[in-house]
């Protein structure tokens, strides 16, 4: 009786002669294999990919509509059934014939008539084989899930670092509103474009650029550091308040370090993010701060952030200053091209400036009436 348990292997025995296929099956059953039939090479192609998949493939050479040389090459290019090990089972026995067929892809070659314990033997050991071969084709394929997932956990993990460190210092200084989400989208639209200039593109490479981008929220982190008299005075800052003020830029350089340090965080991670605190108050002729670095001294995703913040803090309203049109702030950076800020990265800007205005209208502030608010509050609060 054949087996039926779907627990042992399934045989696929592909050949045209019933004279042949008798005692081949006969001696499987014996053995408790579960067996499929095939009397041609076009049916043995479609049973290979149907389901239940046959664990291995007993292929004659000698059949009508495509010999089994063909069937096996077949086998072989199809990522379905490419894993299925192939037997040829045939009365060919010339040196050349066995040659034939181990280059279609067939693991084994046993000439007719067969014997079946030596059948048997070999039909276990390429059984097993495929069972190692499966556990280790597996194994590698949850291991690059587990890879993939794990990095993407990891990339959540900076993701959510960033905006929580963004996100306190925005707290500190209320009238930025979407000034950190803009800048984000300046600094990685000048990154794009100058993807292929010669100066940059060794540098802005697609993950550098992401880096860039994912940093940018984080250029004004060292605020936290700043007292609040001088963070959020409503007028200009004395020569001493600058001062004060002016040391941001090294205040966020060491928080990011320090959290960098206290959650063991990849030096490559964040290293866009040191750059971009610490130098984007820079300028291009040396006149900047805090070191006074000039030219390409400046680090890259600095001096692209330096023209993202200082547009956006020209078309923004202030306590201290109205909010420039796009039009009068892009003539102001203009006029900086060279002394203030990389040529080529304004030149950049120029070319964007469309682009700029799309993206500051976006994500433009929501003007609040305090006094209105303020009220709608005590209504709630008189309603409870």
């Amino acid at each position: 009786m054949p087996s039926t348990d779907p627990r042992n292997p399934l045989i696929l025995v592909v050949d045209d002669a019933p004279d042949s296929i008798e005692p081949i099956v006969h001696c499987l059953h014996r053995a408790d294999f579960r067996t499929r039939i095939a009397t041609n090479g076009a049916r043995a192609l479609a049973l290979a990919a149907s389901t239940p998949q046959p664990d291995l493939i007993l292929l004659d050479v000698t059949m009508p509509d495509i010999d089994g040389y063909e069937v096996c090459r077949r086998l072989m290019s199809d990522p379905q059934t490419a894993s299925i090990p192939v037997i040829f089972l045939t009365i060919r026995n010339e040196e050349v014939d066995e040659q034939l067929g181990f280059d279609a892809g067939a693991v084994d070659y046993i000439t007719k008539p067969i014997s079946p314990p030596l059948v048997l033997t070999r039909i276990r050991n390429h059984l097993t084989l495929k069972t190692a071969s499966d556990f280790l084709r597996d194994r590698n394929a949850y291991l690059e899930q587990e890879v993939v997932r794990r990095t993407r956990e990891l990339g959540l993990m900076q993701d959510a670092t960033i905006v929580a460190m963004a996100s306190l210092a925005e707290t500190r200084d209320n009238e930025t509103g979407n000034h950190i989400r803009r800048t984000q989208m300046y600094v990685r639209s000048l990154a794009r474009h100058l993807q292929r200039h010669p100066r940059f593109t060794a540098e802005l490479s697609d993950e550098n650029i992401e880096l860039m981008y994912k940093s940018a929220p984080l250029h004004d982190i060292g605020k936290v550091g700043i007292p609040d008299r001088i963070l959020l005075k409503p007028g200009r800052l004395t020569p001493a308040e600058f001062e004060i003020m002016k040391t941001h830029t090294t205040l966020g350089l060491e928080a990011i370090s320090k959290a960098a340090s206290l959650f063991g965080l990849s030096a490559s991670f964040l290293r866009y993010a040191k750059e971009i605190a610490h130098a984007h108050q820079e300028k291009w002729d040396g006149s900047g701060y805090p070191q006074g670095l000039a030219g390409e001294r400046i680090p890259l995703s600095a001096r692209l952030m330096a023209v993202a913040d200082v547009y956006d803090a020209l078309i923004s309203k202030r306590v201290y200053k109205p909010a420039f049109t796009h039009d009068e702030a892009s003539e102001l950076l203009r006029q900086g091209r060279g002394t203030h800020f990389d040529p080529d990265i304004l030149d950049a800007f120029v070319e964007l400036q469309e682009e700029f205005r799309i993206i500051a209208q976006r994500f433009a502030d929501v003007e609040v009436d305090h006094e209105q608010e303020a009220e709608r509050l005590r209504q709630v609060f008189d309603e409870g």
